[in-house]
């Protein structure tokens, strides 16, 4: 992925800002503990759920079983959108990642993303069948969001919002 470049939105932007560079995005993917992953039920409502997600390869990884709500309703409407950031009001950077979740089942990718996943989480999994193992009864499966769009709302001073598109 080539390094994708910043529009500042002037209307929830301080006049005094500039767009926020790629590599502090990039970073807040790539550290980031914790994500919000925002899926949409069967009937239309939202469901949102935390859990760790992994940045390689220019997408942002996530694992879940598929009798969860979210692998349910993946199964239905692959869109949404994962958020981290900080808690902090006035310091930081909020990061939002729209795009389709894609399932990942090739072997030697998934072997990578677990230990990326040991590696950044501490969770150790084996790879078998086309997705996670941790024991007999825990099976996950492996999604992928490349960015449609990308959001990064600077906080403090001065504040910004930047969007990256992605083709």
């Amino acid at each position: 992925m080539s390094e994708p470049v910043g529009e500042l939105d002037a209307r929830f932007s301080d006049p005094k800002a500039t767009a926020r560079p790629w590599s502090d995005v990039d970073d807040v993917l790539t550290y980031g503990k914790i994500f919000w992953l925002s899926t949409v039920r069967g009937d239309g409502r939202p469901h949102v759920t935390p859990l760790p997600a992994v940045w390689a390869h220019g997408a942002l990884h996530f694992c879940t079983g598929a009798g969860e709500q979210k692998g349910k309703n993946l199964d239905g409407n692959p869109n949404v959108a994962l958020t981290t950031g900080t808690a902090e009001q006035h310091a930081g950077l909020d990061v939002v990642v729209e795009g389709v979740a894609i399932r990942v089942t090739d072997g030697p990718r998934l072997t990578e993303l677990a230990g990326l996943w040991k590696d950044r989480h501490g969770w150790d999994f084996t790879v078998g069948d086309g997705l996670f193992q941790q024991d007999s009864e825990h099976d996950a499966l492996v999604f992928a969001v490349t960015p449609a769009k990308i959001l990064a709302f600077g906080k403090g001073e001065p504040f910004s919002q930047t969007r990256f598109r992605f083709s």
